[in-house]
C-alpha cells in the first residue's frame, strides 16, 4: 500500500480544502441517494417486499446504488484531469492527472466506495469508522497529507493553481 509518490514539487491541499470538496459532494450524492430511497420504496411497495428485511431493503439497494454512481463517478472523474467537482470548486485536483486506468480503479474502490454498504447495518459502522480513519490518516500524514487511497493508487491532491 506504498505507490510511488507523484512529483513532490507540487502543493498539497490543505485537510480543510480536501474535507469541503467531499462534503460537497456527498451533499450531491446524498440528495441522490434520498430520490434513490423514495423511488425504491415506492417499487418495493408496490411489488409487496416492503416489509422484507425489517423494511431496510430500499435503503440498502439505494446505497448500494448511489455508492456505485458515486464510485463511479470518481474513477471517471480521475480520468478527466483529476478534478471532481467538489475539487473543481475548491480549487483542488489530484496529482498526477494521467493515472492509469487500473490506478484510478483502485483509489475510487477504497474511497468513496464504502458508501455501497452504508445502508447494511453493523457493516455501515464499520464503513463509517473506516471512512473517519482516512480523515485522520489524511490529517497526520505531513507533509504530503496523503491517505490511503492516495497512497495505494500514488497520487496527490495538491491545489490547482491553473
Amino acid at each position: 500500500m506504498t505507490g510511488t509518490p507523484p512529483q513532490v514539487d507540487l502543493m498539497p491541499a490543505e485537510w480543510w480544502e480536501r474535507l469541503v470538496a467531499r462534503l460537497i459532494e456527498a451533499l450531491v450524492f446524498g440528495v441522490f441517494y434520498y430520490i434513490l430511497f423514495i423511488a425504491l420504496w415506492g417499487i418495493f411497495r408496490t411489488v409487496g417486499v416492503l416489509d422484507a428485511f425489517e423494511g431496510r431493503l430500499p435503503a440498502v439497494f439505494a446505497w448500494v446504488l448511489a455508492g456505485l454512481a458515486y464510485t463511479a463517478y470518481d474513477w471517471w472523474q480521475l480520468s478527466r484531469g483529476g478534478r471532481t467537482f467538489g475539487k473543481a470548486i475548491m480549487k483542488i485536483r489530484v496529482a498526477p492527472g494521467d493515472l492509469p486506468p487500473r490506478d484510478r480503479l483502485k483509489r475510487a474502490l477504497l474511497y468513496p466506495a464504502p458508501a455501497m454498504v452504508m445502508g447494511i447495518p453493523v457493516v455501515n459502522l464499520l464503513a463509517g469508522m473506516f471512512v473517519f480513519g482516512v480523515g485522520l490518516l489524511i490529517l497526520i500524514d505531513k507533509p504530503l497529507q496523503r491517505g490511503p487511497h492516495d497512497r495505494l493508487a500514488g497520487t496527490l491532491v495538491v491545489k490547482d493553481l491553473r
